[in-house]
């Protein structure tokens, strides 16, 4: 799964491979965040307006996690909100994509920048899927928020 990966392979139970994936989705959310940060700060871009995108990092997961807190209140075998909910997500990573481009196009970054945003948006958006992949729990109770 990663570099961490080795450091745990004597141990199989469930909390070690949780700690692992843990620790490697961390590690891949730094990835990207440090992308990010190059992207603004380095003396040859030094332009800050790519920063905008961490909004988008904020909101891409929300549809997804409303989405689950609302069908498990309901039940019905419809997907409907699932599938708006991956439509409304699908929307706000192109958004995220598209910022930097168009920001790029207007000459307000470089294209260096935009490069590097992009990769940012990659990895992290990879992370949010990896997360969301390693830990989907079906059983978790949201009764108690």
């Amino acid at each position: 799964m990663c570099a961490f990966a080795f450091f745990f392979t004597h141990i199989d139970s469930p909390l070690t491979t949780s700690y692992t994936a843990l620790i490697s989705l961390a590690f891949a959310a730094a990835i990207g965040i440090t992308f990010l940060v190059l992207g603004c700060a380095l003396p040859q871009f030094n332009n800050w307006w790519p920063l905008f995108v961490l909004f988008f990092y904020i909101l891409a997961p929300l549809p997804i996690t409303l989405s689950k807190r609302c069908m498990a209140s309901f039940d019905s075998t419809s997907s409907a909100c699932l599938e708006m909910a991956i439509f409304l997500t699908t929307g706000i990573v192109v958004s995220s994509m598209g910022l930097p481009i168009v920001f790029a196009h207007t000459s307000v970054i470089q294209w260096g920048a935009c490069a590097l945003v992009l990769a940012a948006n990659t990895v992290v958006f990879l992370t949010i899927l990896g997360y969301f992949y390693v830990f989907d729990n079906d059983d978790l109770d949201y009764s108690m928020w």
